[in-house]
């Protein structure tokens, strides 16, 4: 790749993945990713920022010969999972006088995870500064956005914020063609699912870390996945976003996830959201026999109420179900209600289970609706009324 330069003497130098489908063998990249990092040439220093994959470590290492380093003193690493740091053992047999700079619980992590020696560190402390000569770099923690040990670097001269996870999405963009964000509807939903996915269970300590980013000077935002933010618009953009999806607001909305066996269910579905939409509450309804769980972990930042839709296997719930109630509880949404609708044939604990699977999310769990056999019109009108019973709580937290 020919070198990609953001600013005098601060070069792109990371790896696009657009093949990529699956994150953490559990999440869905429709759109690929990137992994991110930074050539800094100060004066009298220089330094990398972050890693890539070492799926891609050919890239970033034919990046940096490509700019014709003579040396590396620095490898700042934000954050210990491997997307980020995964390439720095081979980094530092290239450049094995290179110090990682970090803080002290990455520093244990990448010992750990990456069997990185001692003295290969240099650790920092919150709000430090290390000078390359000409460029200053300046380190503010921001912990658990979105594990214990991350942090974020302002550029000072050059006004950049590489935020490491922070404002990042899963989308992979050609450097070459251009390194920024020039559509906000296009970024708005990877960065979306981005956030739902692996920040939405932080939001309170997102919001604080949010604060300290709002009061650093930068004018371009380089995020470790995903295109970069230039320019107000852009950067109030992103960090605008991020203060609606980390606030307590709800919409008028029900998700609704579910899974049916003999049709049963799909019946008592159907009819719930009939009942939802005839009273003005928009539905957002996912058949968990093929639904993709980033657009669940979506769904789940405005929604009032959700609302898990099952048969009863045996005597509990479709595995599929105890999965996305485990989601839920996983991703700590704002959510208000909590409900669980569907049928059975002989008994069961569904609702148990799921209720107690669910204990500790915050959310005011309604009267469940679970129905024996095939619905009948009498059973239909208990939808009727959980309908009804939703419509009231929306009203009484001012939805309606």
């Amino acid at each position: 790749m020919k070198n990609i330069k953001i600013k005098n003497n601060i070069y792109y130098v990371g790896a696009n993945d657009k093949e990529r489908r699956i994150f953490d063998q559990l999440i869905p990249l429709p759109d690929g990713t990137t992994y991110n990092a930074y050539i800094i040439k100060g004066s009298n220093k220089i330094a990398l920022i972050d890693s890539v994959d070492p799926s891609k470590k050919e890239v970033l290492l034919g990046n940096l010969k490509h700019l014709n380093l003579s040396k590396i003193d620095y490898v700042i690493s934000h954050h210990g999972e491997q997307d980020h740091s995964g390439s720095i053992p081979d980094i530092l047999k290239i450049y094995p006088m290179a110090k990682v700079l970090t803080n002290q619980k990455c520093k244990s992590e990448l010992m750990d995870l990456l069997l990185i020696k001692e003295d290969n560190f240099a650790t920092i402390e919150d709000g430090q500064e290390v000078s390359l000569g000409d460029k200053t770099l300046k380190f503010v923690f921001t912990p658990w956005v979105h594990w214990p040990e991350t942090f974020i670097t302002l550029l000072i001269e050059d006004k950049i914020l590489f935020t490491c996870d922070f404002f990042g999405s899963h989308f992979a963009f050609e450097a070459d063609k251009g390194l920024f964000v020039n559509d906000q509807e296009l970024i708005f939903e990877p960065a979306k699912r981005y956030y739902a996915e692996i920040m939405s269970p932080f939001r309170s300590i997102i919001r604080k870390n949010l604060e300290k980013a709002q009061n650093l000077e930068f004018e371009i935002i380089a995020p470790s996945h995903g295109p970069l933010y230039k320019g107000y618009d852009y950067t109030q953009f992103i960090m605008n976003c991020y203060k609606e999806w980390s606030s307590d607001d709800v919409k008028n909305e029900v998700l609704l996830v579910y899974i049916s066996m003999h049709g049963s269910t799909n019946k008592i579905v159907a009819h719930f959201i009939s009942e939802l939409k005839k009273r003005g509450i928009e539905v957002k309804a996912f058949d968990l026999s093929n639904a993709d769980i980033g657009n669940i972990a979506m769904e789940l930042i405005d929604a009032a109420t959700v609302v898990i839709g099952t048969p009863t296997v045996l005597t509990g719930p479709h595995p599929n179900a105890v999965f996305a109630a485990y989601l839920v509880k996983a991703l700590r949404p704002k959510t208000k209600f909590l409900s669980v609708i569907g049928s059975y044939g002989w008994g069961g604990k569904t609702v148990d289970f799921l209720a107690d699977l669910l204990s500790g999310t915050g959310a005011e769990i309604l009267e469940p609706v679970l129905i024996k056999g095939y619905p009948k019109d009498n059973d239909l009108e208990l939808i009727k009324k959980l309908a009804d019973n939703i419509l009231q709580k929306h009203a009484q937290i001012g939805l309606i």
